[in-house]
């Protein structure tokens, strides 16, 4: 990160982040109809709750979507440099978690680490969505397969020796973990509930 310039650096990490806050869970539920995504079960602007409405197919895109955010604010940043691609993905998801539009209250960050990781990392990226989708299909516990996924990220960096890379997905997962204190909450309380449930 040492032969970054941050003139120049301003530009892919402004860019990744508004492209990481545009909530693309409420603006599909809201053009279709669906309804205002802030107001039905866990008021959560990502793919889960999205699934909540019904609407699996607007589930799937807004995943897809979310992902795509993070992995094209990462191609953004490599026109720049290696070290601005890290830096445009990490604003990216910082964008999704914290956006400017919604008062800094956004999504839970899963689906956009994934997006950024892939970009950075394919190899890394096939892990996090393999643990991902295990843990989902072993627990069918959304919040559960999310957060063992994130962290999956910066112990299998550790692994081959991306150290660097390691220590920022690290710090990333932490944040999704941060965003997970409710379901965390629910967890130890055996109320949290599975995909396909509503919540109360």
């Amino acid at each position: 990160m040492a032969d970054i310039v941050w003139t120049v650096a301003a530009i892919p990490i402004g860019l990744g982040y508004l492209l990481g806050s545009i909530p693309f869970g409420l603006v599909l539920t809201r053009l279709t109809g669906a309804g205002d995504l802030r107001a039905i079960g866990s008021g959560n602007i990502g793919a889960t709750n999205v699934l909540r409405t019904g609407r699996k197919g607007l589930a799937a895109a807004t995943l897809l979507l979310d992902m795509a955010k993070g992995a094209i604010a990462v191609m953004i940043g490599q026109r720049f440099g290696a070290d601005y691609a890290l830096l445009a993905g990490v604003a990216a998801f910082l964008g999704h978690v914290y956006p400017v539009w919604l008062k800094f209250r956004g999504g839970k960050g899963v689906a956009t680490m994934l997006g950024v990781t892939l970009a950075l990392h394919w190899g890394l990226g096939l892990v996090f969505a393999f643990v991902w989708l295990a843990a989902l299909a072993a627990t069918r516990i959304s919040s559960v397969s999310g957060m063992a996924a994130a962290i999956s990220a910066p112990i299998a960096a550790s692994v081959i020796g991306r150290m660097g890379l390691g220590y920022t997905l690290l710090a990333l997962a932490l944040i999704v973990i941060w965003k997970h204190s409710a379901n965390i909450g629910r967890l130890i309380d055996g109320t949290e509930p599975k995909v396909g449930q509503s919540r109360e």
